[in-house]
């Protein structure tokens, strides 16, 4: 972005309230305000809650799941031990019938013994990945530095040009009173005066416009920072180094960064897919036959215990192949960060050779606007002794006030370029 004096439009309305109270406020206050205001703002409380639950969740597979189950069911054809049994009917009446009806209610409790570590990478990818919503969240309101950018240095552009044309104002109206002599001793004519006073109302207009702008873009930023500027506020230039850092700090290299831990962890919780699984359990039941016994005909109590281990001993190459397909991914974006960094490396020598140009111009301005000012003095003289005329005088004069205008261009277009550099890189601003 880079400012440039152009005519006034009327684009906005002043005020209706005048203050009286100074409100000063630097670039780096408007850009946390910004932030602050944004509706991205509330999304790193978001994130950390749902960071949170998640890892409750998480822990909770280290606690005993427990469920209860009821069943009830009618077998049509069971064992019948006396018909089995016909040799020894003595024997066979003693023995009762299996019931064809069976109910039960159990409560059935799993408990994780050794998962592999499976728990424990899991946590570590969430924290990972709270991380980079965070980050993510941080490169998104990155980008309204942009638009504080523009108009900040626009504002503190249309207070320098103010500043000017009021003292070219001041000049005119003082110029017009040293005329009034000269024209009553018929030195100069009356016309002569009507186009200074012509110049004067069309300084005054371009004062208006200016006031109007101003307000119009007070109001924008007030609306990007939601803190309330008004017609007194001052805006303070940010404080740069000539000689600023090359490295960069850029939070879009960090969301890569993170992207890729994530990958990592995620390739870490897919091997724990291969580690065995140790387990316990318990049912506790109430039911009819109870438990094993099919010869009971009556409800009663009953508990289980026991233990297992799991193993995939042999995957057909899944864990094998998914960590490939995850460092694939890790390569593309190293590829991706590498790319984004000569980019910003490219941005950075554009800026800095801006940089140079605009503090070469500087070193002329005071030059050049001294000169003009000389050539001002002389052509006030001549107008004096009627070598000149008044339109050949405001011509120098305007020539004086654009050399002015042109050199508070360049100081603020330096401190914008200054301020644009530390943003490519990443850095905080003074």
């Amino acid at each position: 972005m880079k400012l440039k004096f152009i005519p006034l439009l009327l684009v906005g309305s002043l005020s209706s309230g005048i203050s009286y109270s100074q409100k000063t406020v630097s670039l780096g206050d408007c850009y946390d305000l910004a932030m602050k205001k944004s509706a991205l703002s509330g999304e790193a409380d978001v994130y950390s809650s749902i960071s949170g639950l998640n890892d409750k969740n998480l822990k909770s597979g280290w606690l005993p799941s427990l469920d209860a189950n009821a069943s009830a069911l009618y077998n049509s054809d069971v064992v019948d031990l006396a018909k089995n049994m016909a040799a020894l009917p003595a024997l066979a009446k003693a023995i009762s019938p299996m019931p064809h009806d069976q109910y039960k209610i159990t409560l059935d409790i799993n408990q994780v013994i050794y998962d592999g570590g499976a728990i424990k990478k899991g946590r570590e990818l969430e924290k990972i990945d709270q991380n980079l919503n965070r980050k993510q969240t941080e490169t998104d309101m990155y980008r309204l530095r942009d638009q504080v950018n523009l108009y900040f240095f626009s504002i503190m552009l249309l207070d320098r040009q103010r500043e000017i044309l009021e003292s070219f104002r001041s000049l005119l109206s003082k110029r017009i009173m040293s005329m009034q002599s000269a024209i009553s001793n018929g030195t100069l004519l009356k016309a002569d005066e009507d186009i200074l006073e012509s110049e004067k109302i069309k300084t005054d207009q371009q004062l208006l416009e200016n006031s109007l702008k101003r307000g119009s873009f007070i109001k924008v930023l007030s609306d990007l920072t939601g803190e309330k500027f008004d017609s007194s506020t001052v805006l303070v230039a940010p404080v740069s180094s000539e000689n600023p850092a090359l490295e960069l700090k850029r939070p879009e290299l960090q969301l890569y960064d993170l992207r890729k831990d994530k990958l990592g962890a995620a390739a870490d919780l897919e091997q724990t897919k291969r580690m065995p699984r140790a387990f316990g359990f318990a049912t506790f039941g109430y039911g009819k036959p109870p438990g094993q016994d099919f010869f009971k005909n009556s409800f009663g109590t009953y508990y289980v215990v026991g233990g297992g281990i799991k193993w995939n001993i042999f995957d057909w190459n899944h864990v094998k192949n998914q960590k490939q397909v995850i460092s694939l991914q890790q390569g593309i974006i190293d590829e991706r960060k590498k790319d984004l960094e000569d980019n910003l490396r490219r941005q950075l020598e554009l800026k800095k050779s801006e940089i140079a140009s605009l503090n070469a111009l500087i070193g002329t301005d005071a030059v050049q606007v001294a000169l003009r000012k000389k050539i001002s003095a002389s052509a006030e003289s001549k107008l004096n002794n009627g070598v000149i005329t008044s339109t050949e005088y405001l011509n120098e004069l305007n020539s004086e006030q654009q050399a002015e205008i042109n050199s508070e261009i360049h100081k603020i277009n330096l401190a914008l370029a200054k301020v644009e550099y530390l943003n490519i890189s990443g850095n905080d601003i003074k």
